[in-house]
């Protein structure tokens, strides 16, 4: 073996063996933990993601102020992620977007100027067309004192730049503007709720610490949805903000008007909050293929006449249409009726936790009590340091002629300052010893003395000093006051209160969504006359109901055109067997009623039939099932009767016989009064016997042996005859009287053709 060399045995000592299972699980949670919490979860403090914290303080360092004018959404885009969000600017701009959705956010936050999107699902404009500046409310209660170190700051991506770790929110802009998100194991999904309520929770918890859920819910009714609608499980609403998690219930606003000619308008004027986008269209769909697949015959047409106003979607109904029924089978068939899963889930500190309504309002409380006493320390640090300067300047202006022979004495600022603050009088020329002795006891401080060297002459004229005295008081009154709030936490809790009560006064607004305990609503379909119809099927498995009376008039065409054709009632069922053992059965109403010329519906489109897999072998009118027994004949020679009953199910789709895995189905029919069978098999042999040798079993049984086959065939084909009635098929350009062939037992070999 080859000594190793002195680097290849650095190497060596360098590599640390590692689990390559564990390095994943670790890989794989920091990348979690990192989606989590750095994009796509809130913080409960602000209630921001972080990418709207960044843009919404972009847009304050760009100085793009509520009073101001408008700037380009390009810009805004473009200077966030140069400095603080390097994820792409779809959705830096997505997010500016939402902000300014009033839609969306009860509470918008930014205020967008051009096309933003529409409640229907259009897309805004390119960021390039449209613009955008801040909200008041965005800068008064989520962007103010920025300046007076009431949060952390932390570098950015590339440590060039310096952005806040949370916005110093003094409202609960969590509950207010809810959020949604999508993580890694996890989501949030919190609804909107009126800020008035929430302020007056928030009020309530902080002068009672102690107040329950169930305390505060007597101020936040539920969720209040910028689109309106009803909540309709008020019963479930407490145990949800109990846990943070649940479901609401909710339905759009539906009223009557009356139409032209009599007829009835449903008129839709409020969606539930899932609707939003798509779910308008899709409900528009619904609403139509309620009628195309003759749920109802009610609707006679149906608009969306919504605009920038509000909803309005008109529901134009017959003039006997039972309008309560009607309702009930909107909030039951479409999402006019929809629920909204809460998961009240935001990372605090540091954690992503679901949190109760308590503990959400405890969280922004909490942290207003910080934003507040960090404002007021800086605050009070500020005034501290005018007052030392006040102060100096007072005292100045009672010994000003001292102070005056000192700087002239002096032969620099530094000379004068260490005698304004230590005494030190060497090298000072005075004009006497008296002045010398008296400048040796001053004692200003260092800030003092700054403020004294840069002090201007014409601010030791009277008015001046007493301007400055004036001010001095004031200065003093406000550390008074200050600290009073820094100590007392009963003053900094009524300086909460009061900040909160004024943004109370500007957010006011009626509640949009009602909240109710709505009792289930029960679609009772009308009765239909039943009728007797002609079932038809063409050779291409487009199928469809054709009146009785067309059908007489059209027989010839019918019998030679139709594959398949009966009489069936239109209330009733059509059952569809197939090669692959299934049944399959469909709804005589959902196949369209229609003339001769038109071409009906695919068999596959009605039911579960799967053409690309299997195919149609028998279709028969499910109550004449009752009346007979049914022949099952397989390709591997298998054979068995079933009662006709066992077909009688509701169920769509059902397992019709037993088959073995390379086995299929080659023939079913019902036995009414035929007497015999033939088989035929690929190799050309016919076996005819009575259908008394063929055992009655159940559908789940194989069956069993009607023709003796060899290893290469199968059975292709299979005839119940009736021997009152000629039966001629044609096989290798032959015609063959089916009747001819003699009776034999089952099982046997047949003759070959």
């Amino acid at each position: 073996m080859p000594k190793k060399t002195k680097n290849e045995e650095i190497i060596e000592e360098q590599i640390i063996p590692s689990e390559y299972s564990e390095l994943m699980q670790k890989s794989y949670i920091d990348y979690a933990m990192s989606v989590i919490i750095s994009r796509a979860l809130p913080d409960i403090r602000d209630g921001l993601k972080p990418v709207q914290r960044r843009v919404l303080y972009d847009m304050s360092e760009l100085g793009i102020h509520y009073d101001g004018a408008y700037r380009k959404s390009a810009r805004i885009v473009g200077d966030t992620m140069g400095k603080y969000h390097p994820h792409g600017d779809s959705s830096i701009y997505d997010s500016l977007v939402v902000m300014a959705q009033d839609f969306k956010k009860a509470l918008p936050l930014v205020d967008g100027h051009g096309n933003f999107g529409t409640i229907e699902g259009d897309s805004a404009a390119a960021m390039r067309y449209t613009e955008a500046k801040l909200q008041k409310i965005t800068e008064e209660a989520l962007l103010a004192d920025l300046d007076k170190n009431v949060v952390d700051f932390v570098p950015n991506f590339d440590e060039t730049e310096k952005e806040p770790s949370v916005l110093p929110a003094m409202i609960p802009n969590f509950l207010i503007n809810g959020s949604e998100g999508i993580a890694v194991g996890m989501a949030t999904s919190t609804p909107t709720h009126n800020a008035a309520e929430v302020i007056d929770a928030e009020i309530a918890l902080l002068e009672d610490p102690e107040a329950s859920v169930r305390d505060l819910m007597r101020y936040v009714k539920g969720p209040d949805f910028p689109t309106g609608g009803i909540v309709i499980n008020k019963e479930e609403l407490r145990a949800i903000y109990e846990t943070g998690q649940g479901k609401i219930r909710l339905r759009g606003r539906v009223e009557t008007e009356k139409g032209k000619s009599g007829h009835l308008n449903l008129v839709v004027t409020e969606i539930p909050y899932t609707m939003i986008g798509t779910g308008i269209a899709k409900f528009l769909q619904d609403v139509a293929a309620l009628y195309e697949n003759k749920v109802t015959n009610d609707i006679v047409d149906i608009s969306n006449q919504s605009s920038k106003e509000g909803i309005r979607i008109v529901i134009e109904l017959k003039k006997d249409t039972d309008v309560e029924n009607f309702k009930a089978l909107l909030y039951k068939k479409t999402k006019l009726e929809d629920t909204f899963g809460v998961n009240m889930l935001a990372i605090k500190d540091g954690r992503p936790e679901t949190l109760s309504l308590k503990q959400i309002l405890q969280a922004d409380i909490d942290f207003a009590f910080e934003v507040t006493r960090r404002k007021y320390e800086t605050m009070l640090a500020k005034e501290q340091e005018k007052r030392e300067i006040q102060e100096g300047l007072i005292k100045a202006c009672n010994v000003i002629d001292l102070i005056i022979e000192i700087i002239r004495g002096s032969d620099s600022s530094q000379q004068a300052k260490k005698c304004l603050v230590e005494g030190i009088t060497d090298g000072i020329r005075f004009k006497t010893r008296e002045s010398a002795v008296m400048a040796a006891q001053l004692a200003f401080t260092s800030r003092q003395a700054d403020a004294i060297l840069e002090l201007r002459l014409r601010k030791l004229v009277g008015l001046e000093i007493n301007a400055l005295l004036k001010e001095h008081e004031e200065t003093v009154a406000n550390i008074y006051r200050y600290e009073d709030i820094l100590e007392q936490r009963s003053s900094m809790t009524r300086v909460i209160r009061e900040e909160l009560s004024r943004f109370k006064k500007g957010l006011s607004s009626p509640r949009k969504t009602e909240i109710t305990q709505g009792e289930e609503l029960v679609y009772v379909k009308p009765e239909e006359e039943e009728t007797k119809v002609m079932f038809v099927m063409d050779r291409f498995g487009y199928a469809k109901t054709i009146d009785l009376a067309a059908y007489e008039r059209n027989k010839d065409t019918v019998d030679t055109e139709f594959k398949v054709h009966f009489v069936c009632s239109n209330l009733g069922r059509v059952c569809v067997f197939t090669d692959t053992g299934m049944m399959h059965t469909v709804k005589v109403s959902d196949l369209p009623m229609a003339k001769l010329k038109e071409k009906g519906r695919p068999i596959d489109n009605v039911c579960k039939f799967d053409s690309a897999k299997e195919n149609v072998i028998y279709i028969t009118n499910q109550s004449e099932l009752n009346l007979y027994r049914l022949v099952f004949v397989t390709a591997q020679g298998y054979v068995k009767i079933v009662s006709g009953g066992e077909f009688d199910v509701t169920r769509l789709t059902i397992q019709a016989t037993k088959l073995d895995e390379d086995d299929r189905l080659v023939m079913a029919g019902a036995i009414t009064d035929q007497q015999n069978i033939v088989l035929r098999t690929q190799e050309g042999f016919f076996l005819k016997y009575s259908l008394e040798e063929i055992p009655e079993q159940k559908k789940t049984a194989r069956g069993v042996r009607g023709i003796k086959l060899s290893s290469k065939d199968a059975v292709e084909d299979a005839w119940i005859l009736n021997p009152n009635v000629p039966n001629t098929i044609a096989f290798h350009d032959r015609e063959i009287d089916l009747n001819h062939f003699k009776s034999t037992a089952r099982g046997g070999k047949g003759t070959r053709k």
